[in-house]
């Protein structure tokens, strides 16, 4: 195969033998604009401002790989592997990366406009900034993903993981906030807990959490509200204990809770998206809280 670069043209019965003789920062800048590179082993390369709009990349090794500023536009990476690499202000729109692996992925101020990331792995990725316009996101990973200021308007997000995603800033339509919120808008609702003993024996906190109280929900079952009545206090079984028991929260055991008790958080955090804010943390089913 020949490879244009700007430092002259490059050949080799392949691209893994082109990276041996010449290195592996031999292809940046270079033209690889519809080539085939399906199943390619380019671990580590440098392709930074490289050109591979409507290259053939499926299931290529493009793991720890410098595509910094490249043009990737309508390229095929379905089931590529990207992890760990750089893609920072690349140009991804109308990329085929569905199922790929972009875990832990650098992906600050890309450019990924209607890309089909449906299933993809973008666990730990770094989307801060990312345009994500209309991109396709149904059932991807985005657990812990960092989406920072990112644009999600019309992306499509119907069964993504986005447990400890940080949306903070995001620009995300009424319907993506919607689609991530898991309490109700208006009423009393009943949360549940789990809380300690002195000793640190498990003990089940019910409480009602007021239509006044702030309340939220990032991207995960957890939820916080500022304000909460304690109901009641349980064992594991469901039954109740003595009305003089006091639970204790296990992250600060300064605060407790005691049945007809109201509670309340005053540096409670209005920022939905950081799930570990403060709070008082609560589950709305129970076993959820039983197998925290």
């Amino acid at each position: 195969m020949k490879i244009t670069t700007p430092n002259g043209t490059l050949e080799g019965e392949s691209i893994e033998a082109i990276l041996k003789e010449h290195g592996l920062d031999c292809l940046r800048s270079a033209d690889l604009s519809a080539a085939d590179l399906s199943d390619a082993d380019l671990h580590g390369a440098d392709l930074r401002c490289a050109n591979l709009r409507d290259a053939d990349l499926r299931d290529a090794d493009l793991s720890d790989a410098d595509l910094s500023g490249a043009d990737l536009r309508s390229a095929y990476l379905s089931a590529a592997d990207l992890s760990d690499a750089d893609l920072s202000a690349a140009d991804l729109r109308c990329a085929n990366l569905r199922d790929a692996d972009l875990s832990a992925a650098n992906l600050r101020c890309a450019d990924l406009r209607s890309a089909d990331l449906s299933a993809a792995d973008l666990s730990g990725a770094d989307l801060h900034g990312a345009n994500l316009r209309s991109a396709y996101l149904s059932a991807a990973n985005l657990r812990s993903a960092y989406l920072s200021a990112a644009d999600l308007r019309s992306a499509d997000l119907s069964a993504a993981d986005l447990r400890g995603a940080n949306l903070h800033g995001a620009n995300l339509s009424e319907l993506t906030v919607a689609q991530t919120s898991i309490l109700p808008d208006e009423g009393d609702i009943i949360g549940w807990k789990k809380a300690i003993t002195l000793d640190g024996a498990p003990i089940i906190v019910k409480l009602l959490i007021p239509a006044d109280a702030q309340r939220s929900n990032a991207t995960g079952r957890k939820c916080r509200a500022s304000t909460a009545r304690v109901l009641d206090l349980q064992d594991k079984q469901g039954n109740s204990l003595p009305p003089d028991t006091t639970a204790y929260s296990s992250y600060d055991p300064d605060f407790t809770y005691q049945k007809g008790e109201t509670v309340h958080v005053e540096d409670f955090d209005t920022n939905r998206w950081d799930e570990c804010a403060p709070g008082i943390h609560f589950f709305i089913t129970r076993i959820e809280a039983i197998e925290y």
